[in-house]
């Protein structure tokens, strides 16, 4: 039997959900300025209309879609997280085993948030959920500490590399990782370049006279583990005539970074800081009308979204109006006649998987009319879900057989039947681990066939 509704104090803001109409009904009795409202009407938003059920073509919900399991839906979880509000699960919900069970299987692949009818951000919810969990617990998890705060380290990755070889060719240090530290041992560990990108770039550049100019934001994944794609980047923007300014923090401190990472894992305290520092650095560029342009769809699209639930005030929306994907910010100087790209012709064909986030976001659309640009380009678009990597959630050792059956729905299968010629494009940096690890084949960013074809 339910009990009084369980009074929180959220992490997140949540003041967008707190409206005296917001979906019709108030479970909070009246008191539209009961701690966590906003969240427990961010959570009733779910009216059970059982999209997140179905197969058809699209991004949701993709745990759901290899268990066939209901309480692997977002309804479930949902339906769960409101139990909960309402006592359920007695006053400690947050630290009990029936929100974790739900939110297990959750990628954060947003899909809910654009395919639910009523817009249900379940991955948002379930951030807030575990920051909540991790408080009524007392601790965060070692390896969610370690996945969390991975920026912190990032720039010691190349010294570690070693361990990652080593690792795949002694499978009982693989299985002792997992034992100790919960890593799947069947999965690779990420390989870090040996010069990231940021360090080598000047803090200010000299705009060129004439030339429009646009911002450069280089996330921690593609800084040390793929920086030939940043600078690919920097040299398809630079050959289109623009000046190009990459974001830095102040001098002497470290790079930029998100926080995507310690929002993932809960960590919104640390999330709010590293979004501060992002704000900070591009706050000018914003206000100047200059686009800030992001290669990792996870990362760049945090500014546009979950910024506004950190509570950072007005500068989040100022930035949010100029921060878009590379592909984003191609086809749209293309649409305004402003784009002068130099590109050969390459008579090659190309499979495209897109980021959850990048489908969630409506961006896929600027990504195919960017690689149709490429005069020869045979554009084919894989109709998937989520690739099964989702963040760290492919490297968890409970989740890398769920994560493997995403990648074989349909990801996998199509890119082991491509041709060994067929050019592979991935814009997510676990998507193209994913592929990596599941059809042993590399997958290519956007920045990087668009560079290819400069003439």
């Amino acid at each position: 039997m339910s009990e009084q509704p369980v009074p929180i104090k959220p992490h997140l803001d949540w003041s967008a959900y707190e409206s005296s109409n917001s979906f019709g009904f108030d479970p909070f009795g009246g008191d539209f300025g009961a701690p966590g409202s906003g969240f427990a009407k961010a959570a009733a938003g779910c009216l059970g209309k059982r999209n997140c059920h179905s197969q058809d073509i699209g991004v949701m919900c993709p745990s759901y879609r290899v268990t066939q399991d209901e309480q692997h839906a977002t309804l479930h979880r949902a339906e769960t997280l409101k139990a909960a509000l309402d006592g359920a699960y007695g006053p400690h919900p947050f630290a009990g085993p029936e929100l974790a069970a739900a939110m297990d299987l959750c990628v954060s692949c947003k899909g809910c948030k654009r395919e639910c009818p009523h817009g249900v951000d379940m991955a948002q919810l379930r951030v807030e959920t575990l920051a909540q969990r991790w408080q009524a617990l007392g601790h965060v998890p070692l390896r969610e500490r370690l996945f969390a705060h991975l920026p912190r380290y990032a720039h010691l990755l190349k010294y570690l590399n070693w361990a990652g070889i080593v690792r795949s060719r002694v499978p009982l240090l693989g299985k002792l990782m997992q034992r100790v530290l919960g890593i799947a041992a069947l999965r690779s560990l990420p390989h870090a370049a040996a010069q990231d990108f940021l360090s080598a770039q000047p803090h200010a550049v000299a705009a060129t006279e004439g030339a429009r100019e646009v911002v450069l934001l280089v996330d921690t994944f593609t800084n040390h583990l793929s920086p030939q794609i940043a600078q690919a980047a920097l040299e398809v923007l630079q050959a289109a005539g623009y000046t190009v300014h990459i974001a830095q923090a102040a001098a002497c401190d470290r790079a930029l970074c998100c926080g995507r990472t310690y929002f993932s894992h809960g960590l919104i305290a640390q999330a709010r800081a590293e979004a501060t520092r992002v704000l900070d650095a591009l706050t000018p560029f914003a206000e100047r009308g200059l686009p800030v342009i992001g290669l990792e769809p996870s990362c760049l699209l945090m500014l546009r979204d979950e910024y506004h639930a950190l509570g950072l005030g007005e500068r989040v929306g100022k930035l949010a109006r100029y921060a878009m994907l590379l592909e984003e910010f191609l086809a749209r100087e293309l649409d305004a006649k402003r784009l002068h790209l130099p590109l050969q012709t390459l008579d090659e064909k190309v499979l495209v998987h897109g980021h959850c986030h990048e489908k969630a976001f409506g961006a896929m659309p600027a990504l195919e009319k960017v690689l149709h640009l490429v005069p020869g380009l045979q554009v084919e678009l894989i109709e998937s879900s989520c690739c099964g990597m989702a963040g760290s959630f492919g490297m968890e050792a409970e989740h890398y057989d769920v994560s493997m059956q995403m990648g074989e729905l349909s990801l996998l299968p199509k890119v082991r039947a491509a041709a060994t010629n067929t050019l592979l494009v991935a814009n997510g940096t676990s998507c193209r681990h994913q592929i990596r690890d599941g059809a042993a084949r590399e997958a290519l960013h956007l920045a990087l066939v668009l560079r290819r074809a400069l003439a």
